[in-house]
């Protein structure tokens, strides 16, 4: 499409029609299969106040995806906590998605390496993620990106009475390997 915007940012804070926004992005995400956890959308109050907790907690960065200014996607950095020493220097991926409508804009594309830039520059060296088996363009976007598939987990999620298997990967930011 001609003239479509896409962009990436974290946001530290959401007006009430962003947080409208990435509630029917992520419930349509959800609806598609593409959800993060949930296999059907939550009622409103309880994704909203799953987003709103995600702004407080220290850990989280929130990053999401627009086209054409209406937030269509997100991502968050997961920071490892703070009593972890030994695995200070990787965070994670997670709450990857975009919504259905906005799909095939390059909106996952931008917003990973929004994330991974990120997370470079508050100094990691390593970015992990896990994703279900069946995330097969997730899958492919981040062997594009690089990463690397380390494990299977065959009992990873349960979705419609049967196992799904999870796939990790990681990706090496910088330092040794880089």
């Amino acid at each position: 499409m001609t003239g479509t915007k896409i962009s990436a940012e974290r946001v530290t804070k959401l007006s009430d029609r962003e947080l409208e926004d990435l509630c029917a992005a992520a419930a349509d995400a959800v609806k598609d299969g593409g959800g993060f956890g949930w296999l059907k959308p939550p009622p409103r109050h309880v994704m909203e106040g799953f987003w709103r907790g995600v702004l407080m907690v220290p850990e989280r960065m929130l990053f999401v995806g627009r086209l054409d200014g209406t937030i269509a996607g997100s991502a968050m950095l997961q920071k490892p906590p703070r009593n972890n020493e030994a695995q200070a220097h990787s965070c994670w991926l997670t709450t990857s998605f975009v919504a259905p409508w906005a799909r095939g804009h390059g909106m996952a594309n931008l917003i990973t390496a929004t994330v991974e830039a990120a997370a470079r520059e508050a100094g990691y060296l390593t970015l992990n993620l896990d994703v279900r088996e069946t995330q097969t363009l997730a899958i492919e976007l981040y062997r594009h990106r690089g990463y690397v598939h380390w494990g299977t987990n065959p009992r990873y999620a349960r979705v419609g009475g049967a196992f799904v298997a999870g796939l990790y990967f990681y990706k090496v930011l910088s330092g040794e390997g880089a």
